[in-house]
């Protein structure tokens, strides 16, 4: 069995604006008293149990982004199949991660509780029997970067809701630590840094997630190349790039060689991106790269960001240039490329299009095909092996149409084991990120215009990424593939939270014509009732904060087994 690890998560508080006093504080949710949270470091069909205990004052589920629950969307921890766990009380998770690999990242789904932290590391190592498709890294370093306000993210809600949109972020933080003082004029003096050390003529992976609310970050550490090796569960053709576009959720691995003289320290950087006003190309997130023989600090200018004044095509062309290693193995030892995705006919088309904020009973709302989500009390998944009708329909539109705008809770049905084609259209002005849950998709094209049928003779049909959150630019149009082999209803979202906390969600059901405990896993005996069947749920005994639900072992699998503790309280830190 392999050793259990034991995490507790407190809310902490951390000094993060560029242009704020050196002494400000501000509330945020971390884990074990850390911001960011600890590592769940686990292996290909390990076992995984979470207890979650929540201490807050207000609901919390955790979502595992990129973690596919084969079969099992009981564990997703998202409002269309978990009813939250309320405060004071505590739920475990049990999922397995079969067949997967990669660099992922939990965090809280509710609210725009992420906003405010509680999000953590997970990376799921190959089997020893499938080696990777590189030298083994002297070490193993992962780096959050996203941007940051110093309100709450009660107060972030309060705005969203008052038709007020949030504005340009106080900082960049790169795991959760304010800027190196680059510039004293930006930057004031006294604030804590993130400082990477490394030795040198070694080489390290580094793991880069974005975990901000809804800042695109472009991402370089000075004179060094960064060799892109995988993201979200894919090993990538192996390049170099002195710097990536990292949008909101995206997760990237690179390997960094430490091949420059030591006279100086570097510039680790996050710097945003597509950002309309001028104050915001003044945030960047500075964090040191730190030689053990280094012989000063870093000084100077950062190292410059993309210009696309010059390059509409810049990004995007990056994008596009990140291909599959179609040779290397992942969670088994057959080829990433042994899957001919390219010669499987297409089943069924989605075509969602997000607008400009629309504006529904004189509130703005975001929307996908004009429709704008509204979360049911009663979770879609519990209400469908209840028999409860009249909490959602499936008639979310399939195709962008001109009608009125609508708030709905409405859900898209798929075919199980169909192939299924998802156009993401963006007429808006901003970059948007959408992530399904349970599943990779092949990204397979993207442009700028309106997507026809004709676009499909630009599709890359042999070694498109397979990842589960991608990009779509403002103008322009996104197509993913994805195979539905995973029964569950899964959540379709922006991954900017602004966005999805205004709507712009959908759920995907994906239903076992053989009928409820033939595919799908049975519903766990620790389930919350909430909304239409809050009545079966019974009184919670609390004998202590690692108890309750987390004892037990009966009907779980004998094979390795990772086990957290995830206690959530508030605590002022500074």
């Amino acid at each position: 069995m392999a050793a259990a690890m034991t995490v507790a998560v407190v809310l902490a508080a951390v000094v993060a604006a560029a242009a704020a006093a050196a002494a400000a504080q501000a509330e945020v949710i971390g884990i074990n008293n850390q911001f960011p949270g600890p590592l769940l470091n686990v292996t290909t069909n390990q076992n995984v149990r979470v207890n979650v205990q929540n201490n807050l004052d207000e609901p919390l589920l955790i979502t595992w982004d990129g973690i596919q629950m084969r079969m099992n969307s009981w564990q997703d921890g998202v409002m269309g199949t978990n009813c939250p766990i309320p405060p004071g009380w505590n739920w475990t998770y049990e999922f397995q991660l079969k067949d997967q690999i990669g660099s992922f990242f939990y965090f809280p789904s509710l609210g725009l509780q992420r906003a405010a932290g509680g999000f953590g590391p997970i990376t799921v190592n190959n089997r020893a029997t499938v080696p990777l498709p590189f030298d083994q890294p002297h070490g193993d370093i992962t780096l959050f970067i996203g941007d940051w306000y110093t309100k709450t993210h009660v107060e972030l809600r309060n705005m969203l809701d008052d038709n007020q949109e949030l504005g340009v972020p106080d900082a960049i933080l790169i795991n959760g630590r304010a800027p190196y003082i680059y510039d004293s004029a930006l930057v004031p003096d006294g604030l804590q840094y993130e400082t990477v050390g490394v030795e040198p003529g070694k080489t390290y992976r580094f793991r880069v997630h974005n975990v901000g609310i809804s800042t695109s970050l472009n991402f370089r550490i000075q004179n060094h190349n960064m060799r892109l090796v995988e993201t979200e569960g894919t090993y990538t053709n192996q390049q170099n790039y002195t710097n990536l576009d990292i949008h909101v959720g995206q997760s990237y691995s690179f390997l960094v060689t430490m091949d420059q003289n030591a006279s100086t320290d570097y510039y680790i950087v996050a710097s945003p991106r597509f950002v309309s006003n001028p104050r915001g190309h003044e945030v960047a997130g500075v964090a040191i790269l730190q030689y053990s023989n280094s012989k000063g600090r870093a000084s100077g200018s950062l190292p410059d960001a993309p210009n696309d004044n010059y390059d509409k095509y810049y990004s995007m062309n990056q994008a596009r240039s990140i291909r599959m290693n179609t040779s290397a193995g992942a969670a088994r030892p057959n080829p990433q490329g042994s899957f001919h995705y390219g010669s499987i006919n297409i089943t069924q088309t989605f075509v969602l299009k997000n607008e400009q904020p629309l504006s529904i009973n004189g509130k703005r709302w975001r929307t996908i095909n004009r429709v704008s989500y509204s979360p049911p009390e009663t979770p879609l998944r519990l209400a469908d092996l209840h028999n409860l009708t009249g909490v959602y329909t499936t008639d979310f539109p399939a195709m962008p149409s001109n009608a009125p705008a609508r708030i709905a809770s409405s859900a898209l049905n798929a075919s199980y084991k169909g192939f299924l084609e998802i156009v993401f259209q963006n007429n808006d002005t901003d970059v948007q990120t959408y992530h399904l849950d349970g599943y990779s998709f092949f990204v397979v094209g993207m442009n700028y215009g309106e997507w026809t049928p004709d676009r499909r003779n630009e599709y890359n049909k042999w070694d498109a990424i397979s990842r589960c959150t991608t990009q779509v630019f403002p103008g322009g149009w996104t197509a993913v593939l994805v195979s539905l082999d995973n029964v569950g209803i899964w959540n379709l979202r922006a991954e900017k939270l602004d966005n999805w906390y205004r709507g712009q969600e959908v759920y995907v059901k994906v239903a076992d014509p053989l009928g409820y405990n033939i595919t799908e896993m049975v519903i766990p005996d620790n389930a919350l009732y909430c909304g239409l069947l809050k009545e079966r749920q019974k009184p919670q005994v609390h004998e202590s904060n690692s108890k309750s639900s987390v004892q037990g072992d009966a009907g779980w699998s004998n094979k390795l087994l990772t086990t957290m503790i995830l206690v959530v309280a508030a605590v002022i830190f500074s």
